[in-house]
């Protein structure tokens, strides 16, 4: 008997104001597996995490453990184990450190289990630990990545989507948030990662898809992605050889 995806996308298709952003695409994400998304600026990669939470509408169908998502708005999306750390971290600025976070665990599922969260993601980001009362607009951009991810992980996930993890981040704190993801990851939660920085994401992953102009064009082990001379040219090659290739370099 074979056993549904945790997630999967069948031929499923958005946009917006009338334009198509992706394109009859079709993705699982299995328990306990980490699937990357790679492609190029514009290439439809957060669209596709819009759609899986709501915040896109589409046509196709998107179920998560064998349940249709197409009636489920976005906040219900959220109780059933889905959730997002968004691209561009957005946090509330305003709030406290404690206050976005216990805003993450604000769903019914999670909502006991939020002492027991807030020490998880204290130990997994030490940092925001140390700055707990401060506001979240004056912390550093890594400090508010941390804190975007900890927020998502507040809502007791099944799968945790992550949108460009490292954007705008120096090498050092992409390095070290890559650690905590692989920390995650170990932990046996489901990651969809989209990510700028290929070679990190294929590090962690376990499979991926590529898209280019909302379609999927590849899809493969990490190691059947590193050996495609259109991945490693496009996203693992030099500067120089990214620049050749249309569409080449891997952005938000």
């Amino acid at each position: 008997m074979t056993v549904p995806a945790l997630l999967s996308l069948q031929n499923v298709s958005a946009g917006y104001d009338g334009s198509i952003a992706i394109e009859n695409v079709s993705i699982r994400v299995d328990a306990g597996e980490v699937v990357c998304l790679l492609g190029a600026n514009g290439a439809g990669k957060t669209t596709i995490m819009g759609a899986i939470t709501g915040l896109v509408g589409y046509t196709g169908s998107i179920s998560f453990e064998g349940r249709d998502l197409g009636p489920i708005p976005a906040d219900q999306r959220v109780g059933l184990g889905i959730s997002l750390s968004p691209e561009g971290r957005k946090v509330f600025p305003n709030l406290s450190v404690d206050e976005n976070l216990l805003l993450g665990g604000f769903n019914r599922r999670a909502q006991g289990q939020r002492k027991q969260k807030l020490e998880e993601v204290f130990t997994l980001f030490p940092r925001l630990a140390e700055r707990r009362k401060q506001a979240a607009g004056l912390m550093s951009g890594g400090e508010q990545q941390m804190l975007a991810i900890a927020r998502a992980l507040m809502a007791c996930p099944r799968l945790l989507l992550l949108d460009e993890p490292s954007l705008g981040l120096a090498p050092l704190i992409v390095s070290l948030m890559f650690e905590a993801v692989t920390r995650i990851a170990k932990s046996g939660l489901s990651i969809l990662l989209v990510e700028q920085n290929a070679e990190a994401a294929l590090s962690v992953a376990a499979r991926g898809y590529v898209l280019t102009a909302g379609n999927i064009v590849h899809s493969d082990t990490v190691e059947g992605l590193r050996n495609l001379e259109a991945v490693r040219e496009a996203f693992l090659g030099t500067a120089e050889a990214r620049d050749a290739v249309p569409g080449g370099g891997v952005h938000a």
